[in-house]
């Protein structure tokens, strides 16, 4: 109460959500609409995402892979066994160490991904219409930068428990 006069819960200015909280509800909303598009195409927005690190990667381990999807090792793990049951990736020892298998996109996996492009493309350009090719880049930007603090702040982490 201040001179005598008090404010109601109503009155009381908002205050913004947090920035992880606006990013989660995205992220969802994301998925979504992206298991939608991509559920007649016979993918999750979890496989898409696993190929598409494959293909602009190369081939990974299932560890790595698994890193680099944002999943668990046993997820991805039951992952590259369905994928590649379907014939969209195929495993194969690494060089140096034949115990390692890596998995790599086949070509049906590649024109697969090019089935799913108009599809993901229309929920991108959704999301980013309204915005200014400055705007985008900017977003963009803020999102890489979130990203890289967010995973140098998780990697400090594993190493100290290590």
């Amino acid at each position: 109460m201040m001179s005598g006069v008090s404010i109601s819960a109503e009155q009381q200015p908002a205050r913004p959500p947090l920035t992880l909280y606006l990013v989660k509800r995205l992220e969802l909303v994301i998925r979504a609409l992206l298991d939608d598009a991509l559920r007649p195409l016979g993918l999750t927005t979890l496989q898409y995402t696993a190929l598409t690190v494959l293909e602009a990667s190369g081939a990974l381990s299932s560890a790595q892979l698994a890193r680099r999807s944002f999943l668990r090792p046993q997820t991805m793990h039951e992952m590259v066994l369905a994928l590649e049951k379907r014939g969209l990736i195929a495993r194969t020892p690494q060089p140096d160490n034949r115990r390692v298998l890596l998995a790599g996109l086949t070509d049906t996996g590649r024109r697969l991904l090019t089935d799913c492009a108009p599809a993901v493309a229309e929920v991108e350009g959704a999301l980013l219409a309204d915005l200014s090719p400055g705007q985008r880049a900017t977003f963009r930007e803020g999102l890489q930068h979130g990203v890289l603090a967010l995973g140098a702040l998780s990697d400090h982490r594993r190493s100290q428990e290590a």
